[in-house]
């Protein structure tokens, strides 16, 4: 990695918790220059502007939830269990590094829904992969057989996505732990129920 690039890494990874945090109209030049201890001129020397430091910055906070994930699911041998490592990250996701300052998705979808659409499509292009990622799952179990054939795996994954969210965020606005875990509660039901065959 060349010096440049050792520096966008660094200011990419310094700023991605105050984008997440604070949102793109909330994170100041201020806030980047001493999160990262640069001058303007340097964070401008390699980023064309603030739009492509918060593309950035997503990019990175995506990647880490990720990666959180996927490490949980190399062990799995099961369908169910890799659904499960999602459950798993957001059930502790309140005290995690990423997701301490809420989804990257939800704080930073919401937010520029209507105001920036490059960084919009960034957030609808990870939502897709996620819930792609999800259906391939329950394909994968229902070839296994571990799965019920009627299940619709689209379906399935969009309200897997909701629930988590859905949860996730009300325990944010509120401070309320339990919106979250009654959530995932009743996630761990549904596909203990309605998933796994019987």
């Amino acid at each position: 990695m060349s010096k440049a690039q050792r520096t966008k890494t660094f200011i990419t990874e310094k700023t991605a918790p105050l984008f997440n945090r604070k949102g793109y109209a909330g994170t100041s030049l201020t806030d980047m220059t001493d999160a990262t201890g640069l001058t303007k001129g340097s964070i401008y020397g390699n980023f064309q502007d603030k739009d492509e430091v918060a593309m950035a910055a997503f990019g990175h906070n995506m990647a880490k939830l990720v990666e959180q994930v996927r490490a949980l699911q190399v062990s799995e041998r099961t369908a169910s269990g890799k659904l499960r490592a999602f459950i798993y990250v957001y059930r502790n996701g309140l005290n995690a590094p990423v997701l301490s300052d809420g989804c990257p998705i939800i704080n930073t979808g919401t937010e520029v829904d209507d105001t920036h659409l490059a960084l919009k499509e960034k957030v609808k292009d990870a939502l897709l992969r996620w819930h792609k990622s999800i259906s391939a799952i329950i394909q994968q179990g229902k070839v296994q057989g571990e799965f019920r054939q009627s299940v619709n795996s689209t379906n399935f994954a969009s309200l897997m996505i909701a629930i988590i969210e859905g949860g996730f965020t009300l325990s944010k606005i509120s401070g309320d732990a339990a919106y979250l875990e009654q959530s995932l509660d009743h996630l761990e039901e549904l596909i203990a129920d309605t998933l796994i065959q019987h």
